[in-house]
């Protein structure tokens, strides 16, 4: 119960799984591409993408501009414009930027599903507390119902019990068995 009211006061803690496996991803990103593509200090980044058509993927993809397109062996520019190259230009099975070994058509179907990953993930953990808190809510009004149902059964109790001992006290004056109120104790003389 603690932790359920612990996370109500902290909901951004529902996205740093998210957060930190987006921060590995690019951390892994970057590994793998310094890997595959070493810096050099002659690099072709002042040069055309034209320029690396008929070369290796490898050559070309250094400048992060160009796209390679392992089909017809050609460097082009990038399409900026269009985000994702269109296939008239080069097949995005056949696409390559950044990496050699990974192409478009994988890289979007592989953002799709982490992107839909971490939606799903995001709207369950909000329906999730939603309905926690119902349910919690639900239990606390119950609680202090049932209290309020027990305080007053109580002082009907109570009240009964006052009625019950004056109407026994008016039986006991009635016959005479009342005694003095001041010494409740006292003990019967015999006469």
């Amino acid at each position: 119960m603690e932790a359920a009211q612990w996370l109500r006061r902290r909901p951004w803690v529902l996205c740093l799984p998210a957060f930190l496996l987006a921060r590995s991803c690019s951390a892994a990103g970057e590994d793998l591409t310094t890997q595959a593509a070493p810096a050099t200090t002659s690099g072709p980044v002042g040069q055309a993408c034209a320029a690396f058509s008929g070369k290796t993927c490898d050559q070309c993809i250094q400048n992060t501009s160009c796209l390679w397109c392992n089909e017809k062996s050609i460097c082009m520019d990038y399409p900026v414009r269009s985000i994702i190259p269109s296939s008239t230009l080069c097949p995005l099975s056949e696409a390559r930027w950044g990496l050699c070994w990974v192409n478009f058509q994988a890289l979007i179907i592989s953002i799709a599903v982490v992107a839909g990953l971490l939606l799903l993930t995001i709207v369950g953990c909000c329906c999730y507390c939603c309905c926690c808190r119902g349910r919690h809510r639900g239990r606390l009004e119950e609680e202090e119902r049932f209290i309020r149902e027990r305080e007053e059964k109580h002082l009907q109790s109570l009240q009964r019990k006052h009625e019950r001992k004056a109407k026994h006290d008016e039986i006991r004056k009635k016959y005479g068995l009342l005694q003095d109120s001041d010494h409740p104790y006292s003990r019967y003389e015999n006469e």
